[in-house]
């Protein structure tokens, strides 16, 4: 018998139960797979919380993982035992071992350690479509990131200033702001102790920025607007500090006829095609080293409570892996 964080009913990290998990032979287009990495992403903490509904209860949460296939179901042709894969969908990573469609699976190529790989998949492919896809970034751009020494904000500021951009960091701390000039932040703001608006002007001469990356939700809403040049575009793409309630459109008007979109990494990897291209992208860049996986915390699988307080309590900096 394999185990598995799973939980009963949403609440608080106390509700991260670790217990014994039953995993099936895998059907036709599945296969198994025993973890050797599992990654930690805020939305975890909203599938626990309920913030994002799970579709049945008890549940085992978890969005990315890397490790091995031990077993193969029928019409598994790319696929073979002894593998090393990882995933950044669908939910289920909290465990030991679990079945997974195959085709969600991608080949972790040498190079690449495990840990590595589970903590790049969803942080990694959502600042691919971040920079690549929902805003093409360049050498002419001027971008904020709030949150960059975040797992998304280092793999993405450091992708970045690779491509040329003028990149704009938020911090929360002045530990992390030596972290996020080391991932290539041209400026850093510390959010605590500075307006992050009246310096994002001072930096750019009044202009503005081109795009402002936003993960943090209610508290940086809509100061973030305030930030963008007229016509620039604003993409909320997480809700770390709570889910903004009241978008008011009209903002988007008075700031200066802005644009605004809501992304999901779910949405732009939903083909086979895209996240092959996707995930072949972002290990190229780490391959190269162009970006650097900083996987900073690792926790046992089975104290993955303590995981979510540090990440809530924004005690993290960097990826953070569980080891099962």
């Amino acid at each position: 018998m394999t185990h598995a964080i799973r939980i009963h009913e949403y609440g608080g990290p106390e509700a991260l139960r670790w217990e014994e998990h039953a995993v099936g032979a895998p059907g036709p287009g599945e296969v198994r797979i025993r973890h050797t990495a599992v990654g930690l992403n805020y939305i975890d903490t909203y599938h626990r919380t309920g913030a994002y509904p799970l579709a049945a209860l008890p549940a085992v949460i978890g969005m990315e993982g890397a490790g091995v296939v031990i077993a193969i179901g029928a019409d598994v042709a790319d696929l073979a035992e002894g593998d090393r894969v990882a995933y950044a969908n669908p939910i289920g990573a909290y465990a030991e071992e679990r079945l997974i469609p195959a085709d969600r699976l991608v080949k972790i190529p040498d190079g690449v350690d495990d840990r590595s790989a589970a903590a790049m998949m969803l942080q990694g492919m959502t600042a691919q479509y971040l920079l690549r896809r929902t805003f093409k970034v360049g050498p002419e751009t001027v971008l904020l990131f709030h949150a960059a020494a975040g797992g998304v904000g280092l793999i993405a500021c450091q992708w970045a200033r690779h491509l040329g951009a003028t990149v704009i960091g938020t911090v929360g701390s002045d530990e992390k702001a030596e972290l996020a000039r080391a991932a290539g932040c041209n400026h850093v703001i510390n959010y605590r102790t500075e307006n992050f608006v009246d310096r994002v002007r001072e930096i750019t001469s009044g202009q503005g920025c081109d795009v402002v990356f936003d993960g943090i939700g209610r508290d940086t809403y809509p100061a973030s607007l305030d930030c963008l040049k007229p016509f620039s575009l604003w993409v909320t793409f997480g809700a770390a500090s709570g889910k903004i309630e009241k978008f008011d459109l009209g903002l988007l008007a008075s700031k200066g006829s802005l644009y605004a979109t809501r992304p999901t990494l779910f949405t732009y990897t939903a083909k086979r095609a895209d996240l092959v291209s996707s995930a072949a992208e972002l290990f190229d860049v780490v391959g190269r080293g162009i970006v650097k996986i900083n996987v900073n915390q690792t926790y046992p699988l089975a104290a993955a409570a303590d995981a979510h307080r540090d990440l809530e309590a924004r005690r993290t900096t960097g990826s953070t892996v569980l080891i099962p």
